[in-house]
């Protein structure tokens, strides 16, 4: 099952993004042999100006067809790790071929776009800089 990551902003180089790759990279190699990956990076950025809305549109459009959306905001669901793992598992176990990961901008994810998506999960009650 591929992985996507669809988040609003770009991440310039530094710290982060050598973070980020390292994981990818991690993951890549852990994941394929339990059938999970590629994970694939979609960065959209609202040049424009409109907002959230405009952020959720791009987000959208992001989203491959049939995959299973997980939004990520703090008032999601809390779970621990073993059911975060079980979740993926279950998507990939029934034959899904991608899940994708929304991660918002400044101001969270739309409100509409938050509640179509199939689960909401939250990392904890803090809010994290969006691309760590």
């Amino acid at each position: 099952m591929r992985l996507h990551l669809c988040v609003v902003g770009r991440l310039r180089a530094g710290p982060e993004l050598s973070l980020i790759d390292d994981y990818l990279t991690r993951f890549d190699r852990t994941g394929r042999p339990l059938g999970l990956g590629p994970v694939s990076v979609h960065e959209v950025e609202d040049r424009k100006g409109g907002g959230m809305e405009a952020e959720a549109a791009l987000l959208a459009r992001a989203i491959p067809g049939g995959a299973f959306v997980t939004a990520l905001d703090e008032r999601g669901t809390v779970m621990p790790s073993p059911d975060f793992a079980h979740l993926i598992a279950k998507q990939r176990d029934a034959g899904r071929q991608d899940m994708a990961f929304l991660i918002g901008g400044a101001d969270g994810i739309a409100p509409a776009l938050r509640q179509a998506a199939d689960q909401r999960l939250s990392f904890g009650a803090m809010v994290w800089p969006h691309m760590l």
